[in-house]
């Protein structure tokens, strides 16, 4: 053990903000054979950390008390024997769905993800949880061509935002519904922005198409909301389910969200229309297919590396502050990605 204090925080129970605690410890661990220590410079948050701090995440069966935290980058602090493809200082990131929100971690070295020089790394946490689920949903769970159309809900926030950016890369058209206040967030990047709290984004959807749809709709609100987007889909066109923001909100329960997809799935098989369904998840896709989310994730990275990407950090905020964001990410206050600064 290295006498370095460091500092982390620890959710004590499932429930609120207030169960996050910022810890301290007295030594630096040190990394086991084939291990890496890691110094996080930053850690992302999303809703998906709020699901887990309620307990309700099928992805994470560890009882609290544990440190919470999706995704970080970070740089190589000390190397574990056996480790001959890492150095010290080198760039990495990963996505371990709980333990980001800490200075300092341990990491399986060939679980990291290597990642260029020199890049922000603010937004360089944004290209791991945020820009590789919506990479994946536009080019391995869709078939998409240049100037298709796609619908993006919630689409002010950390994924909604990387799916406008990345639509505009790939040369679609984007619709994005959000509150009032994001929408110039939304024009931004090149999206045409939908109030859905004024209007029907179904009946929206068909104005702006010709009633035609849309190729795509990435749908993360959850509940009945999915019968209405699977409503603006295209023949031929593709619904992707891929998170419960209701859950995050109290509106609904992880058993009951996948229970209304699961029947919207039932339907559409009873009733085919030529319109298809799925539900993405980052992290069952990335045990299953653990070679594309390396591939994608340093696509990415190498993308911001070049300038072609430009993630809507919307605060950089000490880890202090995790249950105030927190709170901001229940109250859907936020506008793009606030990134925890774990060093500050």
């Amino acid at each position: 053990m290295t006498s370095t204090p460091w500092q982390h925080v620890q959710l004590t129970a499932f429930g609120g903000p207030d169960k996050l605690q910022l810890v301290s410890e007295p030594t630096l661990p040190e990394p086991d054979p084939g291990q890496v220590r890691v110094k996080v410079l930053t850690a992302g948050t999303g809703f998906t950390d709020t699901i887990i701090r309620q307990g309700q995440y099928p992805g994470v069966k560890q009882k609290p008390p544990f440190t919470p935290g999706y995704d970080w980058f970070g740089v190589v602090d000390a190397i574990g024997s056996g480790v001959d493809t890492l150095q010290v200082g080198d760039c990495v990131a990963d996505m371990p769905v709980i333990g980001g929100y800490s200075q300092y971690l341990l990491a399986d070295a060939a679980r990291v993800i290597p990642c260029p020089v020199g890049l922000d790394p603010a937004q360089a946490v944004c290209m791991i949880l945020s820009y590789t689920t919506a990479f994946q949903m536009l080019t391995r769970e869709c078939t998409l061509k240049p100037g298709d159309s796609v619908l993006v809900h919630a689409a002010g926030g950390a994924v909604g935002t990387a799916l406008l950016e990345l639509a505009r890369e790939l040369g679609l058209t984007a619709y994005g519904t959000a509150s009032p206040g994001k929408h110039e967030l939304v024009r931004s990047f090149g999206a045409t922005p939908i109030d859905y709290r004024s209007t029907d984004f179904v009946e929206e959807i068909s104005q702006l198409t010709g009633g035609r749809g849309v190729q795509a709709v990435f749908d993360t609100i959850g509940g009945h909301n999915w019968s209405r987007s699977y409503r603006c889909v295209a023949k031929g066109g593709k619904l992707v389910g891929f998170g419960a923001l209701q859950v995050s909100t109290g509106e609904e329960s992880i058993p009951g969200l996948l229970w209304g997809f699961a029947k919207l799935l039932g339907l559409w098989r009873c009733l085919p229309d030529g319109r298809h369904t799925g539900f993405y998840n980052i992290q069952s896709r990335r045990e299953k297919l653990p070679d594309e989310f390396r591939e994608d994730v340093m696509t990415l990275m190498q993308w911001l590396k070049d300038g072609r990407l430009h993630p809507a950090v919307a605060e950089l905020r000490p880890l202090a502050d995790a249950a105030e964001v927190h709170r901001l990410i229940d109250a859907g206050a936020v506008a793009g990605k606030i990134v925890l600064d774990c060093q500050a």
